[in-house]
């Protein structure tokens, strides 16, 4: 399979005006022809990540969204509070493609021999841009996916299970032996649940509803804390000390729940201190806060000593400090257990033009847990 004309495509864009006003909207656009190392696949899934509502909506107040266009290409308009318009300032002016991660078929495919093995292959994608129907994109940003395998199983099969993976081997790499997650009961939550089965690392899992509760230890796990329990604090507590876990993935950023994690970190490794101390215990506790679930501000009260630390992790960051190596060794893992342990469950699948509508909006604009929406590019738009 040869390189071919350009594909003209529909794709998904956000834009931030100077009015104050976020703009999404469906933009045709012409797929440029691959050169020697690249590729052009059709986008035939992508996820809905919550890293990707992030990027589309930008600081908008979505409940203020309201439709115009027509339904085959529909415009929505939200309007971005005064107050927030200067996190959206380098924003300002530009079209923003949206979509981290995807799925597809190799549809051309440049000269170079690397580029024409990959002709007709379904491959997962990494690389921005993906709620498109075509996308042109180097040979290196593609995974081919085992035989048999279909774009909807390995459109998400970088995004959750990386983030997943990078989680343990942070663990790991700073020298702790047991980790906590929130928002445990997420997909990418089960997905960490399964990977921690399977390679034998006790870990927390801190949700807010029992029925997420039920869903987990249905699942193996065996610590599930809610934070709606009058006895969170206690139960997380013993749970620390069950497993001895000294390093945190927090998903809500926002509150006090990062706090409190540490402050239970405190209380469980004082239960087995030989000796007091004014300074707390000398063990090191860390929580990384990955999400902002709730966008407020992070509050905690101090009861910890001195030995912590709190701060952000982001994948692409990790990726780059590891090196290609181990990216790549992550990858082979995640191809390999695809169906099983990196496993992804959708709600709904949903069209371009349909992830414009603001019912639909309002549904995949929560990031509920069990609610999680599959964008299908291809279906329900007409391209060349």
């Amino acid at each position: 399979m040869n390189a071919t004309s350009a594909h003209r495509g529909y794709q998904l864009r956000s834009l931030v005006k100077a009015s104050a006003e976020l703009e999404l909207s469906l933009l045709e656009i012409e797929t440029p022809s691959p050169t020697d190392d690249e590729v052009v696949v059709r986008i035939e899934a992508a996820p809905i990540n919550p890293s990707d509502i992030g990027l589309l909506f930008g600081a908008a107040d979505m409940a203020t969204a309201r439709a115009t266009g027509t339904a085959a290409n529909p415009v929505i308009t939200a309007e971005i509070p005064a107050h927030l318009m200067r996190h959206m300032a380098g924003r300002v002016g530009q079209s923003m493609p949206v979509g981290n991660e995807g799925a597809g078929v190799v549809i051309a495919a440049g000269s170079s021999a690397a580029a024409q093995a990959l002709a007709g292959k379904t491959v997962a994608v990494l690389g921005g841009a993906m709620y498109s129907q075509y996308r042109c994109l180097k040979v290196d940003q593609c995974l081919v996916l085992p035989a048999g395998t279909t774009a909807a199983e390995g459109a998400a099969c970088f995004v959750n299970p990386l983030t997943a993976l990078g989680m343990v081997d942070t663990m790991r790499r700073e020298g702790h032996k047991a980790l906590v997650h929130t928002a445990a009961a997420s997909n990418l939550g089960q997905m960490l649940n399964r990977i921690c089965i399977k390679d034998h690392i006790a870990l927390v899992n801190i949700v807010r509803k029992p029925e997420q509760e039920q869903l987990l230890r249905a699942l193996g796990a065996t610590q599930v804390c809610n934070t709606e329990s009058p006895t969170f604090m206690q139960d997380l507590t013993r749970a620390l000390l069950a497993t001895g876990a000294t390093i945190a993935f927090d998903a809500t950023g926002g509150g006090r729940l990062a706090g409190q994690i540490l402050n239970c970190m405190e209380a469980a490794l004082s239960e087995g201190a030989r000796e007091y101390s004014r300074y707390g215990t000398a063990i090191h506790k860390q929580v990384y806060i990955y999400g902002a679930l709730d966008p407020g501000p992070t509050e905690f009260n101090r009861g910890f000593g001195f030995s912590w630390g709190m701060g952000g992790w982001l994948l692409f960051q990790f990726l780059q400090r590891i090196g290609a190596p181990a990216v790549q060794a992550l990858k082979r893992r995640v191809v390999d257990e695809l169906t099983s342990t990196f496993a992804s469950h959708y709600s709904r699948e949903i069209s371009l033009a349909e992830a414009l509508q603001l019912p639909v909006i309002a549904a995949y604009g929560k990031r509920a847990t069990g609610a999680k929406f599959l964008l299908k590019p291809g279906a329900g738009a007409t391209a060349q």
